[in-house]
């Protein structure tokens, strides 16, 4: 569950990063819509699916109400589902093995 958890927080924030970088510049400045729907739709399917996936491990593991809301404001970052995937998750999945 964890590996599928740090996979999506990593996805949410590459997709959350070309949805500003790539497909909203297209869309507004170049005038092609495109793009911004595709990216835009697996940006929203993966936030979602990382916050789901916040509360799951979050309970399973029994995280503080700090680190949850951590990791719920980090979906709202650029940058911090990055952030927090190597800070907290990659050392949460080394005790793991």
């Amino acid at each position: 569950m964890l590996k599928l958890f740090r996979a999506t927080a990593i996805l949410e924030g590459i997709s959350y990063l070309a949805l500003f970088g790539i497909s909203m510049p297209l869309k507004y400045w170049a005038e092609i819509p495109g793009p911004n729907k595709i990216i835009g739709n697996a940006h929203g399917i993966l936030f979602i699916a990382y916050i789901i996936l916040t509360v799951i491990v979050g309970l399973k593991y029994k995280w503080s109400f700090k680190k949850l809301l951590i990791f719920g404001i980090a979906s709202l970052l650029p940058f911090a589902t990055f952030y927090v995937e190597e800070k907290y998750l990659r050392k949460e999945d080394s005790f793991q093995h």
